[in-house]
Parts: C-alpha cells; sequence; structure tokens
C-alpha cells in the first residue's frame, strides 16, 4: 500500500491559505477603493436581473422553451 505523502497535503493548504489571504486582501483593497454611499444604500450591480430573468437566460442557453409562455 503506498505512503500518505504529507507533505504535498501540507503544501496544497498553505497555498489555500494563500490563496485565501490574497483574495481578502484585494477585496480590502477594493471596498477601501470604492466605498458604500454615506446613506447606507447599496448600489445594486448593472448585470443583476432577479430570479425570473436568470430562468429565462438558463433556458434560452439550453436551447429549451421560453420560461413564460406568449
Amino acid at each position: 500500500m503506498a505512503k500518505t505523502n504529507f507533505q504535498y497535503e501540507k503544501r496544497q493548504k498553505e497555498l489555500e491559505k494563500k490563496k485565501k489571504a490574497e483574495e481578502k486582501a484585494r477585496r480590502k483593497l477594493e471596498a477601501k477603493n470604492n466605498p458604500k454611499p454615506a446613506d447606507g444604500s447599496e448600489e445594486a450591480p448593472e448585470d443583476e436581473e432577479g430570479e425570473e430573468g436568470d430562468a429565462a437566460d438558463d433556458a434560452a442557453e439550453a436551447g429549451g422553451a421560453p420560461a413564460q409562455p406568449q
């Protein structure tokens, strides 16, 4: 039976921690450069259409029938 390569597993965990730390630092920097409005309201992303828009997009991409019959 093959022996477990603990050094490989440890290296993978270290790489994952480093990746998470870089992602966190990137988000923090992005938040610093793009502060939220002072009135407390958040701006909606431009590409967000809601649940119904997503269902229609999914059906169209799959080549199926439209989400709502006409």
